[in-house]
């Protein structure tokens, strides 16, 4: 069973994918920009981008039937590693223990000249 994900309250894709793919025990989001769905473009600064990242992240969740307190493993991709402090204490804001497996690697760069992007595995 595979079923698509999709909600006014997250950015629209920027290519062909889904924001979501539903699996049945576990959803499966595509990794999430700093993009204000409302205005269509990036927020200003990473730790905006990484707050609204997150909240679009939430919003997802919530079409799916979830929560943040499903998510499981959380991949962040940062355009720059000095980043790193910032974005993780945003990132503490919105997650609670026990806090789901990580990782976090600098990438060249990012769709649309994104500072963050997070993407998550969550369970049901």
């Amino acid at each position: 069973m595979k079923k698509a994900i999709h909600t006014d309250k997250a950015p629209k894709a920027l290519g062909p994918y889904s924001p979501a793919i539903d699996g049945g025990d576990t959803v499966f989001l595509s990794g999430q920009l700093g993009i204000d769905p409302a205005a269509g473009k990036l927020v200003d600064g990473v730790e905006a981008q990484a707050r609204q990242a997150l909240e679009n992240i939430g919003n997802v969740l919530d079409a799916a039937g979830l929560t943040l307190e499903n998510v499981v493993k959380t991949t962040i991709f940062l355009a720059d590693m000095k980043d790193f402090a910032v974005v993780n204490a945003v990132y503490g804001s919105f997650f609670a223990e026990p806090f789901p497996a990580r990782s976090c690697v600098q990438v060249a760069a990012l769709p649309a000249g994104g500072l963050v992007e997070i993407e998550v595995l969550a369970r049901r």
